[in-house]
């Protein structure tokens, strides 16, 4: 479908639309036509990805001037998703221009044809508008090296990587034969300027496959080719994390157009990325890599001092000067410093530290200092202890003497004295890279308001009976990571499917939208039917507060609700708990009683856990059997990996039960210092911001069961506090819409009989025309886009005649 849209042609890949499409792609283009940012829901489903990608790809066709399309991700699937959804949608612009150049041509097959077709992946140089979108990743994803492939963890392929790559390796290489070094990269580089991409849409399996076509490699390919890309897809930490954001977005244009997709969690993701957590085996860690810096540097003066002397004059000339900001080659770039750009002063390193002996001799000041707090906190007069980072800082320089300047240098200057002494595996330091981030930043952001938190625990392990103790350097201010981004960009544009309540995100993230909607879902039958469970049917409450939860009335009737919801439901139920602990608990009673056994006479039970291997078997095995008729139940935690990235459609999902409200940890430390911080400087009361934080949570786990316009499920919340109007008024507006009187304050036998009723409803045949009804055609897309007055010059003037003649 090919319309116009307020005088933008926008290029549709589908014969027909929802509505909730059509106005979110009016909200979108209102947005970028203000130069604004944006904050928009859209039920789940309803195909939010086509939407973004067909009108702002379109935008950019429209508005040659407009930059990039940079969108972020939070999973290599979802990443994957976007490159299939835009191969498809630019395709079908490909079409329709084809048609309108070449009337009568081979290439005016319909849409339909098209569609039947798979989207294709890799280059297409005679695409007509020459469009390169790119998907980025870390090398773990995108090498093609088969001996860098057997490493096991990301951080050993960065390592493997960096020992076949780094500048000092290749130097010495091509006097040297007996070095190994990466075919393709020394490929790619004596390619130099012709290592280009031809337009098309790379993923990361058709970005490998042209490298291996080429001999090249495809991580440093990526790399090089960024600023010649139209569209980039990659993971939210390249926007938001200054470690990540510094190599990859750093030479991005103001006029790009930047999209969070599924950043319902954005604030936390913010948090995140500025905080450091120092720990006692960390600390020892980092001791031993100063020990190896110590030796290397001595041998390094005894051999071949040169080096050493060439980076004593480069940081007396400054950081930025001698390359250490952003200078330094991709292919030896490895740390960088949670330290904001803006933040990070651009002059000469102090002189006590340039020396790489004396800058040794200061971290080793350092990591003493910070085992000497955390020993006082773990000792028989230690205790949790909360201090501002000035605080902190002050006793830090009155107990070692050091000065508050240096260490605002600290990261920046491993970083040269690494690349100085030509260390490749990185890895062994990463322990000191924490200490002397965690220096930058304390000595960056102490002055001023507090923004960040310093907070020490004797103990933060959750195994019983095991020590501990931690230093946690916390971010407060989630907007600190994503403001640069808002005073940077044109259009920044925060969306997902269950963003609700959608009202605190400006305060959080400390930014003015001009758009913020939140959309209902249009719909022929009602396929989603929310339930709120109070009572079990024995009358008595259920909730899982602190103070009930370990009622054995309570976990009774949570187990009984459970197996006479999965006596009735079909196929697959997947049910939420607000935390391991609490299901672990709750599993042990239940398999105690009985109820495990009564479960399993109706669905295969299969549990989340903290393992990632695990729940990945599980989750499959799950699915098989849903698939073969038997039946299943998979226990899961919101919060957890099942909550934010896996979709429980069709069969796999027919039923999603919420035991409880997730509120976060109220007695965590850290969550207690953002809570206050929250209170004192943005006026958010502290019972908002946990309501907000643990609806959201609910939305996103009970969202899990709708992914289209014909699926259907009951989302089942059980506990008496849904009732509440501040607690349910919060859902997203798509579920809202659904729910009536008659489905609130319910015991599970009055519950049971809904989910009858539902499922036969459901159970009947889908009535195709009712199905085509909610889909706008052509003439009704037109009707919604009246079209602009007409201006007639008259005689003693202008009259204006509306499209109706008044």
């Amino acid at each position: 479908m090919r319309f116009d849209l307020d005088g933008l042609d926008v290029f549709f890949p589908y014969d027909r639309i929802y509505l909730e499409q059509h106005q979110y792609m009016r909200s979108l283009k209102q947005s970028l036509d203000a130069g604004g940012h944006a904050l928009l829901e859209m039920p789940t489903g309803t195909g939010k990805t086509v939407c973004l990608l067909s009108l702002i790809t379109s935008y950019q066709y429209a508005h040659p001037s407009t930059g990039k399309l940079i969108y972020a991700t939070r999973t290599v699937p979802e990443m994957n998703h976007v490159m299939q959804e835009l191969a498809t949608v630019l395709e079908y612009r490909d079409s329709e221009l084809r048609k309108h150049e070449l009337p009568g041509d081979a290439s005016t097959s319909n849409t339909n044809q098209q569609q039947q077709q798979l989207p294709l992946l890799g280059p297409l140089p005679h695409r007509p508008d020459k469009t390169l979108a790119l998907c980025l990743s870390s090398r773990r994803n995108l090498c093609i090296h088969e001996r860098v492939l057997q490493e096991s963890d990301r951080e050993a392929v960065d390592a493997a990587c960096r020992s076949l790559t780094a500048t000092w390796v290749v130097e010495a290489a091509s006097s040297n034969n007996n070095i190994e070094t990466c075919p393709y990269f020394d490929t790619l580089q004596a390619a130099g300027e012709s290592t280009t991409l031809p337009s098309g849409v790379y993923d990361l399996e058709a970005l490998q496959d042209w490298g291996r076509r080429k001999n090249w490699c495809p991580y440093y390919l990526t790399r090089r080719a960024i600023n010649h890309a139209n569209i980039l897809v990659f993971n939210y930490q390249y926007m938001l994390d200054p470690k990540v954001a510094r190599m990859v977005s750093s030479e991005l244009e103001a006029e790009s157009i930047v999209v969070f997709d599924e950043a319902h969690n954005i604030d936390s993701v913010c948090i995140e990325a500025l905080s450091v957590t120092l720990n006692d085996r960390g600390l020892e860690q980092a001791t031993r890599s100063l020990g190896r810096l110590s030796s290397e540097v001595a041998r390094q003066k005894a051999t071949d001092s040169r080096r050493l002397q060439e980076e004593y004059q480069n940081l007396v000339n400054g950081l930025v000067d001698q390359g250490l900001l952003q200078a330094a080659p991709a292919n030896d770039q490895g740390l960088a410093s949670n330290v904001l750009d803006p933040d990070v002063v651009n002059e000469s390193v102090p002189g006590n530290i340039r020396r790489a002996e004396h800058f040794v001799g200061f971290m080793k000041k350092v990591v003493e200092h910070l085992k000497q707090r955390l020993r006082s906190v773990a000792g028989p007069n230690g205790g949790v202890r909360s201090e501002t980072p000035l605080a902190f800082l002050h006793r830090m320089t009155n107990g070692t003497a050091l000065e508050a300047k240096p260490l605002r240098f600290a990261y920046s200057r491993l970083q040269s004295l690494l690349r100085t002494l030509q260390v490749s595996n990185l890895d062994d330091y990463n322990a000191l890279s924490d200490v002397a981030d965690f220096a930058s930043l304390l000595s960056t952001y102490s002055e001023g308001q507090a923004k960040f938190a310093i907070i020490m625990e004797p103990n933060s392990s959750s195994m019983p009976g095991m020590s501990d103790p931690v230093i946690q350097m916390t971010c407060l201010d989630a907007s600190l990571a994503i403001a640069p981004l808002f005073k940077r960009f044109a259009s920044v544009i925060i969306t997902s499917g269950t963003l609700s309540p959608i009202d605190l995100y400006p305060k959080l993230l400390q930014f003015e939208p001009c758009v913020s909607e939140s959309l209902s879902m249009s719909t022929f039958r009602p396929c989603i039917r929310p339930l709120m469970i109070s009572r079990g049917s024995d009358q008595m409450a259920v909730s899982t507060r602190f103070e009930d939860r370990g009622d054995m009335g309570v976990v009774r009737n949570y187990g009984a609700m459970l197996v006479e919801l999965c006596s009735v439901i079909p196929d697959g139920v997947v049910a939420f708990f607000t935390s391991y602990s609490y299901m672990e608990s709750l599993i042990s009673e239940w398999d105690a009683i009985g109820i495990l056994r009564e479960l399993t006479k109706y669905k295969l039970v299969f549990i989340e856990t903290k393992d990632v291997v695990e729940t990945t078997l599980a989750l499959d095995n799950y699915r098989r059997a849903c698939d073969c008729g038997r039946g299943a139940v998979f226990l899961s935690v919101a919060r957890g990996k099942v909550s934010e990235g896996i979709n429980f459609d069709r069969h796999y999902g027919r039923a999603v039960i919420m035991f409880g409200i997730p509120y976060q940890y109220t007695l965590s430390h850290t969550l207690r210092a953002r809570l206050e911080y929250l209170q004192t400087n943005l006026q958010i009361r502290e019972q908002d911001f946990l309501n907000f934080d643990a609806i959201r949570q609910v939305s996103q786990c009970v969202g899990r069961v709708i992914r289209s316009k014909t699926d259907y499920g009951l989302m089942i919340f059980a506990d008496i506090r849904f009732n509440r109007h501040d607690k349910r008024s919060k859902l997203p507006k798509w579920i809202l819409q659904f729910m009536n009187d008659g489905c609130l304050n319910l015991s599970t036998d009055t519950a049971v009989a809904h989910v009858k009723s539902f499922l036969r409803l459901m159970g009947q045949p889908i009535d195709q025309d009712a199905l085509q009804s909610v889909l706008l055609t052509m003439d009704e897309v037109n009707k919604m886009n009246p079209a602009p007055p007409t201006i007639v010059a008259g005689s003693g003037g202008a009259m204006i005649i509306s499209e109706d003649g008044s």
